[in-house]
């Protein structure tokens, strides 16, 4: 029977991460409560992220200060910048253009099929071996998609849901590339090292992107706008990015990914209490299956390792 500070550390670890879940399942409101006002896509990206560059900026510091000089080669920081890019901006961004056309409670959906993206790669580039417990995971989390996405097709909400569905599998798909790849260098330099570096690399792409986009023009938008960016900047991005960090330490990924995949019902109550969003049999059907796709590939993880995933931002 395990001590009772070990079950303390374990409910408090639990309890970062289903608070970072929650703070993630957020993002998709925020932006659709952003889109209301005239703005763009990748200039309300460009404000999440630069809301979030000094927090980011300040903890590498601090880390820098506590902990021994980062010792990577010139390959290991283009490596590094390469990852970022991928995760915090291409990832990012094709969310962002998705959410432009779709719900944000499909959009969060249709997001959770980056885990069999990553078994799948994992699979087809290193070879492992793919269970029949992960089978019929894939299975279920396909169906579940496939029937939440059809109870959407004929939504009146929704400007194009085909385009938009697209936008958000093409950002699960980039991200999935993006954790696969980051294994190997968060096992060099420490997730907390890796998540800072990530972001302020992203964030160079995003600000050159906003600026031949408009100029960087972003200082004339209504008021609420820069309070949805200040909010999508610390409450969706910095603080559950670390909170799931510290979480995973004291529970391990596979339990981690298992309360972390709440998420999808967390963005289904809030789109339907704050964005009135109708929410059909099906799609709560098909987040029944997706979640139990998850899940099963989560508790699959808990008896292979326990690396550190990373937040879906």
């Amino acid at each position: 029977m395990p001590s009772q500070p070990s079950r303390t550390r374990y409910w408090i670890g639990a309890f970062l991460v289903f608070l970072a879940a929650f703070c993630f399942a957020t993002k998709g409101i925020l932006i659709k409560l952003a889109y209301q006002y005239p703005i763009d896509p990748i200039s309300l990206l460009t404000l999440r992220m630069l809301f979030a560059l000094p927090f980011y900026v300040l903890i590498s510091i601090s880390l820098a200060r506590k902990y021994p000089p980062v010792q990577l080669s010139l390959k290991q920081w283009a490596t590094l910048t390469m990852l970022g890019i991928t995760g915090y901006y291409l990832a990012s961004f094709f969310n962002f253009l998705g959410l432009v056309y779709i719900t944000a409670s499909l959009e969060r959906i249709l997001l959770f099929v980056y885990p069999t993206f990553v078994l799948l790669m994992n699979a087809v580039g290193f070879g492992r071996r793919v269970t029949r417990l992960q089978l019929i995971a894939l299975l279920l989390t396909y169906a579940g998609i496939l029937l939440a996405f059809w109870g959407n097709v004929e939504s009146s909400v929704q400007k194009n849901v085909i385009l938009g569905a697209v936008w958000i599998i093409l950002s699960g798909l980039v991200y999935a590339i993006y954790l696969v790849g980051s294994d190997p260098m968060i096992a060099r330099i420490g997730s907390q090292r890796f998540t800072c570096y990530a972001m302020i690399a992203a964030t160079v792409p995003t600000v050159v992107h906003c600026a031949v986009h408009n100029g960087l023009h972003l200082g004339s938008y209504p008021t609420p706008i820069y309070a949805l960016g200040l909010s999508m900047g610390i409450f969706v991005t910095v603080i559950p990015t670390f909170m799931i960090a510290e979480g995973i330490k004291r529970v391990g990924s596979g339990n981690a990914s298992i309360i972390a995949s709440v998420g999808p019902i967390f963005t289904i109550v809030l789109s339907s209490t704050i964005l009135h969003e109708t929410i059909s049999s099906k799609q709560i059907l098909g987040t029944l299956l997706v979640l139990s796709g998850v899940f099963l590939i989560g508790w699959r993880g808990r008896q292979q390792s326990n690396r550190v995933p990373k937040n879906v931002g």
